[in-house]
């Protein structure tokens, strides 16, 4: 597999333009082309006009907009692309005539190495591989509409696609921050097959009579959890594009029911938009068809592309909550109405539109599905783990440590694996603890459900950290409380530059780390950089944290895979808990390590304001849980003070679990996280 590092988009439209500014966020070089100088500029105009934007939200400075276009030069023509490109991304108008053209024209301009993506919602990349001269190095990408904005891209790979091919896009796509969904060439793919059908059912009711585009949206929003329903998104996005969409998927499927309803092609012939203007009120009856309508089109489409193997059960509710932003996947809804309903609906809805009625749902018997969270491949005596629940940032909760427990125990049996490589999909690595499973359970009075939680997930980390396999966390992005508790359990943590940031957020938030955090982190970094991490709740980059330990391997991300197979191959060696930071000489560790030390109360707590440094810290203590800055002090004593019992902290952290969670402040400060407000902690 070879790694990304230069990118041409050709064309320079909202979604070229918008694909080109997220690869040059994520530190690609970008070179945009399009066939005139003034689409190029008008590209540019784009990028520039969405990077302002995002200075004025904080999001980036303007030090960090002219690093990104700096990265991002001009073409004209195909036969302007860079010699040395790794990779282009075609991505002008969605016709396979167009598409075809430029696709020949980059066949003669491009070097015989680079990879050819084509950026396409419903064309067969199959087809569009024929057109190609270079059908192994040739992909599809479904690139969700803001590219820049929006977390998800299928990738598409077609009937001569190389596996090589396949690993070095999917790579780049990770790299971006994207939550990858791989599925077969069907028309639609995944999302859109059942999205655009969905539009169109919306329109059926609407000229059926059944309620009117406000009453339907307003429906709508409260069976998929949406801020839009399908007459508010198509007035968005434009209502000629729903009609282009369902009329090619009607013909591609050879579904009658999809091509494009009346009311949808008279509205477009006319150039206006729906009229959601209107009460939003339905009775009961009309609540009740607009519901099993909706819900049925959609659960019947999503389980035909599961049987089809078109992806799984759990790529299709990605696609969803990511791509859609639905607060729920069609079969989770599926499990929350009841399967056998589910299937009813899903039946009712088939017989309406002549199509078979798929037995996925109608097979089940009643018995809800139960999702996988965790993903694993094999390869060459290696063990590829990805934790792949991105809508909630990977967030560990009961059945994903279950998970976890049971797929390790596998791993340790199985004789001919040497090491396990673990790995985050989307932006985290893992972004901590399932919150609400807290919030819940403390209001429940079910405290004790926490300790076995949570003593779960120490029994887990003890079986990664004592195993005999060589381990190893990529953590490529965030890694928040219980994820870096995890990853600091792994042999080897590499991090990439500029990406990785690692934090225990737990004193801001009423609690302290439970997962061991408190006693790895000072074997790892020592105590003093395990006060500034877990007491103030430092951000700690990735440059911070690879010289306190946390990172042992600090990489940028075209040398990832490098590093990787160095590790693998043994040529790197493990560091090992030292008590100490790697680098002691940098000069931000030694400021942490005069600051933080045994009189680290005197310098912070009562000397603040002394130094910049030192009322930068305060300040941050001040607002976190005084009792959890207090437990989480001792527990990090204990692990200094008993290095050669490690269980002794372990034990102690988990003791201490009941009594920090009835704290009020516990549930003030995780309450907090969920509503997205500070809180004033009053240390009961």
């Amino acid at each position: 597999m070879e790694p990304i590092d230069r990118v041409a988009i050709i064309g320079a439209g909202n979604m070229g333009s918008g694909i080109a500014q997220k690869s040059a966020q994520e530190g690609f070089k970008i070179q945009m082309v399009d066939r005139e100088q003034r689409y190029v500029e008008d590209g540019i105009g784009k990028i520039q006009s969405s990077l302002s934007e995002a200075v004025q939200r904080r999001i980036f400075s303007e030090t960090q907009v002219e690093e990104i276009m700096a990265r991002v030069t001009k073409g004209i023509g195909a036969d302007s692309v860079h010699p040395e490109t790794d990779l282009v991304i075609e991505a002008v108008f969605e016709d396979i005539n167009v598409k075809g053209e430029v696709l020949y024209d980059l066949s003669q301009s491009c070097g015989d190495r680079t990879i050819i993506a084509t950026n396409t919602s419903s064309l067969s990349v199959d087809e569009l591989a024929n057109k190609s001269d270079r059908p192994d190095r040739f992909i599809g990408l479904h690139f969700f509409y803001h590219p820049a904005k929006n977390r998800l891209v299928e990738v598409i790979p077609s009937s001569s696609t190389s596996d090589s091919t396949l690993k070095s896009v999917t790579q780049f796509c990770r790299a971006m921050g994207k939550v990858v969904i791989t599925c077969k060439d069907r028309p639609g793919f995944v999302v859109n097959r059942f999205f655009v059908p969905w539009l169109n059912e919306a329109c059926l009711l609407y000229e059926e009579g059944v309620g009117t585009p406000a009453q339907i949206d307003d429906e709508a929003m409260r069976i998929f959890g949406i801020g839009m329903g399908p007459f508010a998104l198509m007035n968005l996005t434009g209502p000629s594009i729903a009609l282009h969409s369902t009329d090619y998927l009607a013909e591609q499927l050879e579904t009658e029911r999809f091509e494009g309803a009346d009311s949808l092609r008279e509205l477009v012939e006319r150039g206006g938009e729906w009229d959601i203007s209107d009460s939003n009120v339905a009775d009961e009856e009309q609540c009740q068809i607009i519901r099993n309508r909706l819900l049925g089109s959609v659960l019947c489409i999503s389980s035909q592309i599961v049987e089809e193997g078109v992806c799984s059960v759990e790529d299709v509710d990605r696609g969803a909550k990511v791509g859609l932003r639905w607060s729920k996947g069609p079969f989770e809804i599926a499990n929350e109405i009841g399967t056998e309903i589910a299937a009813d609906i899903s039946g009712q809805y088939a017989t309406l539109a002549g199509i078979e009625s798929p037995k996925l749902l109608s097979d089940r018997d009643s018995k809800p599905f139960e999702f996988k969270f965790i993903d694993v491949e094999y390869a060459d005596n290696v063990a590829y783990i990805t934790f792949n629940r991105p809508e909630a940032m990977n967030a560990l909760n009961e059945a994903v440590i279950e998970q976890l427990r049971v797929l390790w125990s596998s791993i340790e049996l199985n004789d001919s694996i040497h090491t396990v490589v673990m790995r985050g999909s989307g932006k985290a690595f893992i972004a901590g603890a399932d919150i609400k499973f807290f919030i819940d359970r403390i209001e429940d009075s079910k405290i004790d459900e926490i300790y076995d939680f949570t003593k779960m997930g120490h029994d887990v980390l003890k079986m990664i950290e004592s195993s005999e396999k060589q381990t190893i966390a990529v953590v490529s992005g965030l890694a928040l409380g219980g994820g870096l508790e995890l990853a600091m359990c792994c042999d080897h943590r590499i991090g990439v530059s500029g990406k990785t940031m690692l934090r225990f957020p737990e004193t801001g938030i009423g609690i302290y780390p439970g997962l061991g955090g408190t006693q790895r982190a000072v074997r790892i970094a020592g105590i003093e950089c395990a006060r500034f991490s877990v007491i103030a709740g430092n951000w700690l980059t990735s440059d911070i944290a690879h010289s306190m330990g946390f990172i042992t391997s600090l990489v940028e991300f075209k040398d990832l895979d490098r590093t990787l197979e160095n590790i693998i191959s043994g040529k790197i060696e493990a560091r090992g808990y030292q008590f100490g930071p790697r680098d002691p000489d940098d000069e931000a560790i030694k400021q942490i390590m005069r600051v933080y030390g045994s009189n680290w109360k005197e310098n912070i707590l009562k000397g603040g304001g002394s130094s910049e440094f030192i009322s930068k810290q305060s300040k941050m203590i001040s607002r976190n849980a005084p009792i959890a800055v207090e437990v989480a002090s001792r527990l990090m004593d204990i692990a200094n003070e008993s290095r050669e019992d490690f269980e002794i902290g372990l034990n102690e952290e988990l003791r201490g679990l009941n009594g920090i969670f009835s704290t009020s402040d516990a549930l003030e400060g995780l309450k907090g996280v969920i509503e997205g407000r500070r809180v004033l902690y009053k240390g009961e």
